[in-house]
């Protein structure tokens, strides 16, 4: 019955779908003080009702049988279907008002406030994602071949490094009506086939580059025009350098264009030892040489996504890599596009000095100002009315947030704090939302106590009310205490070549994990600390391990790490450990 009911409840979701695109449609023409809102679920339902044609379309197939057994795909499905039956009924005009119209009045009144559409924009964005995820998977499953698979466990991947990896993709996208004009830039770029074959998009820590990234990498993957992407993380062992970036890319491509899979895989076949060779000779051999014999595809550039390439370890490879994805412009059969990000270190800028002229770029941070103060307050309103909501939901009457907190004053006084670093509204978020330290009301007096105008001092006020939690109270014995044990553990996290869980930790640390939890209790919003004892915790954002190992802060705060003590600790623990072993056991 379910498979029954999935083809059925498709071709409800198309159909609505069309009904509410033409509705919204007549409404776009009479509702003027809510077109915003109208043009935003306007696209959002047709984003839905495409994804729905997809479904559709597969479901008919002679695939459609396995299909039809998702999970996934039922549920989503339903989902959608109740999601625009309920937006039916609110957007259909009523029999009184249809009569106006005829005679000629303005009867259509747009029915929902603009937080409430936000909202149904939101659920029905949620539904179209679910839908593409789970029919990209059933469709991976069912195009690729035994043949196809063992193709692509030849090809050795960096874990995590995908923008829609467990590990990647639970960090966040733009907010709706934040970059907008980036992102159109951004749009316009990816889209012409005349551009420039490199967006360099460099701007300092903490200024929302990896958001970007994401929020690019999703959209050209719900148009199809994805290639590739590949999310440097200094720390997250294959993720901090190349040795496994080219093979990486190759196989995400080989995923996501099937056409290109029997190319590489000859190359595999002729050159089996391709995988351990130079970087100019992988890139040619598994990427540019592939691409070259796809056939004619003009006017739909594929776009790779490259982030934080300051995150790679080695400066040589970062600029060959530069060098490489120029050559791009040199593909006649179509045209590979690379948007990269990083700060604007040393060795890139070298690296983009070689190629002068072959890139187009922008600097984040030059960004005008009232724009940053924009997107930064859309966030902090988003985000604080969030944590109000969540707050209130699990507090007495009594205790509760007023509706308008935290006002507009303090989120005036948070943007003004935060500009130009998204990181330090993200960061105070996490920190507001942490019932660990307090109410968000507490917590909020606490971060306001930072105000800044110093632009080198906004690390400071990002980390700082974080930090000092871990000290309130205490004697200056038991400070004492507890910073030695920040630096001990803290400061082996933030040095790790690949995180360590934190049973991991205490056995290297020869210390209880009791001590561990103790110190990572009150960080949840500097570090991502999992509920389990044997995954990873890891670090949000690598401007945390930048502000504790900063030289130039040695004296200026009591929460200052020693990088090479640190190195000399872990270093001699391992010894210690590796002494204890015994002949095969």
């Amino acid at each position: 019955m379910e498979a029954v009911g999935a083809a059925a409840n498709i071709i409800a979701v198309v159909d609505l779908a069309a009904k509410i695109t033409s509705i919204l449609f007549q409404y776009s023409k009479d509702v003027k003080d809510a077109r915003g809102d109208v043009e935003r679920l306007s696209q959002a339902v047709a984003h839905l009702r495409k994804a729905a044609q997809g479904v559709r379309h597969l479901l008919e197939n002679q695939n459609g049988e396995r299909l039809k057994t998702s999970q996934d795909l039922v549920v989503v499905i339903r989902q959608a279907e109740e999601q625009l039956q309920k937006l039916d009924s609110r957007l259909e005009p009523s029999p009184g008002r249809q009569a106006m119209k005829r005679f000629g009045f303005r009867a259509l009144k747009w029915p929902f406030q603009s937080s409430e559409a936000q909202k149904l924009v939101s659920d029905i964005e949620r539904c179209t994602q679910t839908m593409n995820f789970a029919l990209q998977i059933d469709q991976t499953d069912i195009i690729l071949n035994v043949e196809h698979r063992v193709l692509l466990d030849k090809l050795p991947v960096a874990s995590g490094a995908a923008f829609d990896s467990y590990e990647e993709g639970r960090n966040p996208t733009c907010l709706p009506n934040t970059r907008v004009d980036l992102l159109q830039q951004l749009s316009t770029w990816a889209d012409d086939p005349e551009s420039e074959a490199i967006f360099w998009l460099n701007g300092m820590a903490g200024t929302g580059k990896s958001t970007i990234s994401r929020t690019i990498a999703r959209d050209l993957a719900r148009k199809g025009r994805l290639g590739a992407s590949f999310f440097f993380k200094r720390g997250e062992g294959d993720r901090g350098n190349m040795a496994r970036f080219v093979t990486s890319i190759a196989a995400d491509v080989v995923a996501r264009e099937t056409g290109i899979s029997q190319h590489v895989k000859k190359t595999l076949d002729e050159y089996p030892g391709i995988v351990k060779k130079t970087l100019k000779e992988q890139f040619d051999k598994l990427i540019f040489q592939p691409f070259s014999k796809l056939p004619n595809r003009t006017g739909e550039p594929i776009v790779l996504v490259v982030d934080a390439l300051d995150e790679c370890e080695n400066d040589d490879d970062i600029r060959t890599m530069i060098e490489l994805f120029s050559t791009a412009k040199k593909l006649r059969n179509l045209q590979l596009k690379t948007f990269l990000t990083s700060r604007p270190e040393l060795p890139i800028r070298l690296g983009f000095h070689a190629i002068k002229g072959k890139y187009q770029d922008l600097i984040l941070h030059d960004i005008p100002l009232s724009i940053i103060e924009h997107d930064l307050q859309v966030f902090l309103e988003y985000k604080t009315s969030e944590i109000r909501d969540e707050y209130n939901a699990t507090v007495s009457k009594d205790r509760q947030l007023t509706p308008d907190w935290p006002g507009e004053l303090k989120i005036r006084s948070l943007v003004h704090m935060a500009v130009p670093l998204f990181i330090f509204a993200a960061t105070t978020c996490r920190f507001l939302a942490d019932r660990r330290c307090g109410s968000p009301s507490n917590q909020l007096e606490t971060v306001l106590q930072y105000q800044t105008k110093s632009q080198e001092s906004k690390l400071d006020a990002t980390y700082l009310p974080v930090l000092e939690q871990q000290l309130v109270g205490l004697s200056n014995r038991e400070k004492t205490q507890v910073l030695s044990q920040f630096r001990l553990v803290i400061g082996s996290i933030i040095i790790l070549a690949r995180p360590l869980s934190t049973s991991a930790l205490a056995g290297i640390l020869f210390v209880e994990q009791e001590t561990v939890d103790a110190r990572l209790d009150l960080l949840h919003s500097v570090l991502s600390v999992p509920t389990s004892s044997e995954e990873p915790v890891r670090l949000f954002h690598l401007s945390f391990r930048d502000f504790l190992l900063d030289q130039d802060k040695r004296d200026n705060h009591a929460f200052w790490i020693d990088e090479r003590d640190s190195h000399r600790t872990l270093g001699r623990n391992c010894l210690t450990l590796m002494d204890k072993l015994k002949e095969d056991i």
